[in-house]
């Protein structure tokens, strides 16, 4: 974000288990209040990130809002006791208030992460075209006027994959993280139709190299957007466990 799109160091929040300060250690309260303070007083002409890396789960909807019956969530550091933070939450706090002129890019490295920001459209690459993903209770999920962007390591009802595949090297890391910041660097005029196409270039061939599973074959399907990439007068929230 700093090097590649001058993004200033005092407009990134990241949060991580190895932190020193209790206020950034990526609690469920920390969370919350980072997402907040992503999106507070956004203004058109405003790009903003929030990458999280970390454990996703799902469980039962009970409020009739998920085509599928679950609803996605992200894992804080303490979810065990203060619970989980769930799509739909997601989606108050930093996608209903885009205003016009703002934009969002999510970048989802979980289980489950499809449809974790809950947005009504829904790229499907295997048909090369948009999915209606709107709520059967037919309760709103659009921004107030601005863009909302998520890339997502999985399919909802799939699992991410951590992987050392791609730096040969005993260290694991998020499989979508990598190629992800492999395609950034790839090129200086970045759209989504080349970054999704980028990414599953990577996976195949990984892939046909015998490096990971068969899992993998699965990640990035039809959860991709395509508008430039090119974020200004920004700020982002990191979210990583590790």
């Amino acid at each position: 974000l700093v090097d590649h799109f001058k993004f200033p160091n005092e407009s990134i929040l990241v949060l991580t288990e190895e932190q020193n300060n209790p206020k950034l250690i990526p609690t469920k309260e920390n969370m919350q209040k980072g997402l907040n303070w992503l999106v507070e007083g956004c203004q058109s002409g405003d790009s903003l990130v929030f990458y999280f890396s970390g454990h996703g789960l799902r469980q039962p909807d009970f409020n009739d809002d998920e085509l599928d019956g679950f609803d996605e969530t992200l894992c804080p550091v303490d979810f065990k006791t203060a619970g989980m933070i769930l799509d739909n939450d997601i989606n108050t706090t930093i996608v209903k208030p885009l205003k016009e002129g703002v934009t969002l890019h999510a970048i989802i490295d979980s289980c489950h992460s499809g449809t974790i920001l809950d947005l009504e459209h829904v790229y499907n690459r295997k048909i090369t075209s948009w999915v209606d993903n709107k709520p059967p209770s037919g309760v709103a999920k659009s921004t107030s006027g601005g863009l909302a962007i998520s890339l997502s390591a999985c399919a909802d009802d799939q699992m991410a994959a951590d992987t050392s595949a791609f730096t040969g090297k005993d260290d694991m890391t998020g499989a979508m993280t990598y190629i992800f910041i492999q395609a950034i660097k790839s090129t200086n005029k970045i759209t989504y139709g080349y970054l999704l196409e980028y990414m599953h270039q990577q996976i195949e061939d990984a892939n046909k190299a015998g490096c990971f599973h068969e899992i993998l074959n699965k990640m990035f399907r039809r959860k991709f957007s395509q508008v430039s990439f090119f974020p200004s007068g920004a700020s982002a929230i990191i979210f990583k466990r590790v």
